[in-house]
């Protein structure tokens, strides 16, 4: 066999070995980015659920501080969620309408995520003129509430108002509403370790809420990655 034939032969398996390499790395790339949840910013969002103050804002959203009382009697902050990934979502203890569907949903992802140190949730009541310590209390162990996992949350109206609007953006903004105007929504939010926005879903939709579980799984790998 001439020598530039043999040559010619020796050559085509290095390049289909170069073009499978070309391809697995593309592949690796691709699986990671499938990992990663967007990160939402106020310029993300539609803008009927940004805060006025907040609509022109272009630095990256965080979280702002909070501190609030939860069911035992003890302080949540910042601190409390420091390194972990949590959802945050609002009810009041006699509400009739979606909280029962939300408390119901929301028990899944307790359920999910019982043994996992990384996931805790926060419910914000939007009603605390009512929901005083006890009342909350009592409310978890009627809803076996684990309150290790799970933290229902009381306060200044004032800050949870505050925090449901330029936190979470959790309700549409109205220009004409007061600053302790009564809020009810459905929206559950999902937060990562550095308190930035990664997803927002349907509390009543027990679909969205399968998603918001695969969503946290995905976003654990991502800090795994």
């Amino acid at each position: 066999m001439p020598r530039s034939r043999r040559l010619k032969l020796k050559r085509i398996p290095l390049f289909i070995i170069s073009l499978i390499g070309c391809i697995a790395i593309y592949n690796c790339n691709t699986s990671e980015s499938e990992f990663r949840l967007p990160i939402y910013n106020p310029a993300d969002l539609d803008p009927d659920w940004v805060d006025l103050s907040l609509k022109n804002s272009t630095d990256p959203h965080v979280v702002n501080d909070f501190e609030f009382i939860n069911q035992n009697g003890l302080v949540v902050n910042q601190q409390t969620v420091e390194g972990k990934i949590y959802i945050a979502e609002f009810f009041f203890t006699t509400c009739p309408g979606i909280c029962p569907t939300l408390i119901k949903h929301t028990k899944k992802i307790q359920n999910e995520f019982m043994n996992d140190n990384d996931v805790l949730i926060l419910s914000h009541t939007v009603f605390p003129e009512k929901d005083s310590v006890p009342v909350l209390h009592a409310f978890a162990e009627q809803h076996n509430i684990n309150s290790t996992k799970w933290h229902l949350l009381t306060g200044s109206k004032k800050d949870l108002y505050t925090i449901s609007r330029k936190g979470y953006f959790a309700i549409s903004y109205q220009p004409d509403m007061s600053d302790d105007g009564f809020i009810h929504t459905e929206n559950v939010v999902l937060v990562d370790k550095q308190r930035r926005l990664r997803g927002v879903y349907n509390g009543t939709n027990v679909h969205e809420m399968n998603r918001l579980i695969e969503d946290i799984y995905l976003l654990k790998k991502e800090y795994q990655l």
